[in-house]
């Protein structure tokens, strides 16, 4: 587990980096805004497309229980966001911000490498499976407990977002064996993709800046609401899926992306639709810290 704890050290390292440069007015909040807005609707949808524009293709025969269990998990994880935030009393309209943390994590960004580095690099393949339904809650879901509060507001056309149609396309690719993309294709694509983690690491650490150092601390709810998500959910699903019969290793995949630390589209969702910053930032830099030490100690209890 040293080399997983080392790759988590070397994530972290970026968004110090985001730290500095917003503290030498290299980025704003004007900046990290219109980041956002990029990284959203071109980056991300690379980075999902170019996971399966490799010379391998997913073993076909766990592509459907990875869907399955992709989307069992956040079915059973809704309550949790819907219902408990109400038991750590929130103030008005923080109820969804406590529930998108809960149980979104950082699949795409921080999850590939993390699998890769317990699993081998072909197990990114499967990660990206994952990272469809993940993908699917947190544009249908996600957007609704942020933009409304805990209020779910569904909207149709984040079924047609880019980074849906990149999922869609993805799911296709890995079903049809398309393995032979031109590599006129792939490569811009793959370039375009591989933005995405650094630019979204670095616009945690920019938003860190612009808080108060005191407040990074963050509340007795954040720790709460981060124990949860990097521990106690994470290990509830493994022990269900494992009672269910799914296969062994989709299930440790799964339970090392669900511990992955608060997903990053939390900060760009907030400045998307214009949320107090506060929350999600202290959730997002003190997960990003936990996480060090509670993925190694996941891995290790679930027997990888």
């Amino acid at each position: 587990m040293q080399q997983l704890t080392f790759t988590m050290l070397e994530l972290f390292a970026l968004v110090l980096v985001g730290f500095v440069a917003n503290r030498l007015h290299y980025t704003t909040a004007d900046s990290d805004k219109k980041l956002s807005g990029l990284i959203i609707d071109f980056t991300c949808p690379a980075l999902v497309l170019s996971s399966v524009m490799g010379d391998r293709l997913p073993d076909r025969d766990l592509i459907l229980p990875l869907l399955a269990i992709g989307f069992l998990t956040y079915l059973l994880l809704t309550p949790i966001a819907l219902f408990l935030p109400n038991a750590l009393k929130p103030k008005e309209g923080e109820k969804g911000i406590y529930g998108f943390m809960m149980i979104f994590g950082n699949v795409g960004f921080i999850g590939y490498p993390i699998v890769a580095s317990i699993f081998g690099t072909s197990a990114i393949f499967y990660a990206s499976v994952l990272n469809f339904p993940n993908t699917f809650f947190v544009f249908v879901l996600g957007a609704a407990l942020v933009s409304g509060g805990g209020k779910i507001r569904f909207n149709w056309k984040t079924l047609i977002s880019t980074p849906m149609l990149a999922s869609y396309i993805s799911i296709l690719i890995v079903f049809m064996g398309w393995n032979n993309i031109p590599e006129v294709v792939s490569k811009p694509i793959t370039l375009l993709g591989n933005i995405t983690v650094p630019a979204s690491l670095l616009i945690i650490g920019s938003q860190m800046a612009q808080m108060p150092l005191k407040k990074m601390v963050g509340t007795w709810r954040i720790y709460i609401s981060a124990g949860i998500k990097l521990f106690a959910a994470p290990l509830l699903l493994y022990g269900l899926f494992t009672l269910m019969g799914f296969n062994s290793e989709v299930v440790r995949i799964n339970t090392i992306v669900i511990a992955t630390p608060v997903a990053a589209y939390g900060t760009i969702l907030c400045l998307k639709y214009n949320r107090d910053m506060g929350i999600i930032t202290q959730a997002t830099f003190l997960t990003n810290l936990f996480s060090v030490i509670t993925i190694p100690l996941v891995a290790s209890i679930i027997g990888v």
